[in-house]
């Protein structure tokens, strides 16, 4: 359904449910999620203040508790109005609706005193800044179904300068929050919201499946430390698509785990769906695999994707110790300017959570294509470096053009590698051959025909009305 019908459409609910075009115009809203609620609250109704000073932390808990008692009664929906909402973190529910207004701000508290330390993730055995455990998310939860974060465009302010400092200067004993963080979790949908200023990444489904992150602004200082913007992690059925990215670090990083606790806890990132994906990231990747990547990643198939001024366009990063598989990577229709590396792989990113770690636990890099991509003003088309004794095989990569920036010597690095090329510019090095005869198609490896479950997931028509919410199926 167009948005303009949209809008009509729910002019047309609120009119007959109202009869009155000046309350339906400023109480009434409508938007599109998987699941409608039958419960409303506003954030006001718990004694939220939107004046950007007074802490709403308890409004925002309180309102939650009281609609988690509705998760088998049609579900609860939280709703922010206008106002700028500062909070510490709080946990979401089950069968519930965050929505904010376009006009609505959560502002991430600056008092480090209001966000509560809890455990390492088990499949990291440490917290990823420092050993030990971590600070909480801003929105949290665990063990949930059916939770739904939107919005007509809100915004979710991590106020994170502040952790970026005391991250540099090495003042945190434990490790930076994220925006949202949701483990253990079945059906996420996360949408039409912009995220800034995050204290590190900024959307973190973890251990978690049936994802949805669809339009969604991410914006972060291009300095700012390990501000990455979307990062599945042991998630599978993961759909992410009309994102736009602006990053200090990856803008889409896959991730299962780090080393030896990665591989005891193996669990998979799979099935994974990036489409129409705008990035900028001077400094990393636009989709990065790994480096924490010890319970394998596997069926990533990413498409459609611009990226401008960004370090590298794919990006695999692994090491010895970390074990784990990265396979059966399929990315096709990028459109890059400039860049320093179009195509990065390394086996040796040396990050380690501890000494504990066994350097004979190697991963294994195989069956990577990329495919109908277009690269200006590029510093280095490929730097691929895998392991001495266990090289990256069987990578493919097809019908390339890549303009070189002036002055640039060598156009591909590459070592410890197999695989072949075709219908690529400037020619790649010697370990990925030319294929010939074939005129059509991907090349070498051909991107698959699939479908994921999240694809058929139906949205429906929602509506706020003061307490009550209805629906209509699309």
């Amino acid at each position: 359904m167009s948005s303009r019908l949209l809008v009509l459409s729910a002019i047309a609910f609120c009119l007959l449910i109202t009869f009155d075009p000046v309350e339906c115009r400023e109480e009434s809203f409508v938007y599109l999620a998987p699941s409608c609620r039958k419960h409303s609250v506003s954030i006001t109704d718990f004694g939220g203040v939107g004046d950007g000073v007074t802490v709403n932390t308890n409004a925002f808990r309180n309102a939650v508790a009281h609609l988690a008692k509705f998760s088998t009664d049609g579900g609860g929906q939280l709703y922010v109005p206008p106002g700028r909402w500062l909070t510490g973190p709080f946990n979401l529910t089950s069968a519930f609706t965050l929505y904010l207004h376009r006009d609505a701000v959560i502002l991430a508290s600056q008092d480090i005193s209001q966000w509560p330390l809890i455990d390492a993730l088990p499949s990291y055995g440490r917290g990823r800044d420092a050993p030990g455990g971590r600070y909480s998310s801003l929105i949290s939860g665990t063990n949930l179904s059916d939770v739904v974060i939107t919005g007509d465009n809100g915004t979710i302010d991590g106020q994170g300068e502040i952790w970026w400092k005391m991250f540099r200067s090495k003042q945190l004993n434990y490790t930076r929050g994220y925006l949202v963080e949701l483990m253990h979790s079945d059906g996420i949908v996360i949408s039409n919201l912009t995220f800034v200023n995050s204290t590190a990444w900024n959307i973190h489904p973890v251990y978690s499946r049936n994802i949805i992150v669809k339009g969604v602004t991410i914006l972060a200082s291009l300095t700012s430390p390990n501000t990455d913007g979307i990062n599945p992690d042991s998630c599978s059925h993961v759909r992410i698509e009309d994102c736009y990215i602006v990053s200090g670090d990856d803008c889409i990083a896959i991730k299962s785990g780090w080393d030896q606790y990665g591989i005891a806890f193996g669990m998979p990132s799979k099935h994974i769906y990036i489409r129409r994906l705008t990035c900028i990231s001077p400094t990393s990747a636009v989709i990065a695999l790994g480096s924490e990547m010890s319970g394998g990643i596997r069926d990533v198939y990413a498409e459609d994707i611009v990226a401008i001024n960004s370090e590298t366009g794919v990006r695999i990063k692994t090491a010895p110790g970390r074990g784990g598989f990265i396979k059966k990577i399929y990315v096709r229709g990028m459109t890059m300017h400039t860049m320093k590396w179009v195509f990065g792989m390394t086996g040796a990113y040396g990050q380690h959570p501890d000494d504990k770690y066994d350097p004979n636990a190697l991963p294994v890099v195989k069956g990577i294509c990329y495919s109908n991509m277009i690269a200006h003003n590029v510093t280095t088309a490929g730097k691929l470096l895998g392991i001495p004794n266990a090289p990256f095989t069987h990578i493919s990569i097809s019908n390339v053009t890549i303009t070189m920036a002036s002055g640039t010597s060598r156009a591909w690095n590459c070592s410890n590698i197999t695989g072949k090329s075709r219908n690529v510019t400037p020619q790649p090095c010697s370990l990925l051959p030319a294929e010939h005869g074939r005129k059509h198609g991907d090349g070498p490896c051909h991107f698959p025909k699939v479908k994921d479950i999240t694809d058929h997931v139906k949205f429906k028509v929602c509506t706020y009305k003061s307490s009550h919410v209805g629906d209509k199926d699309m």
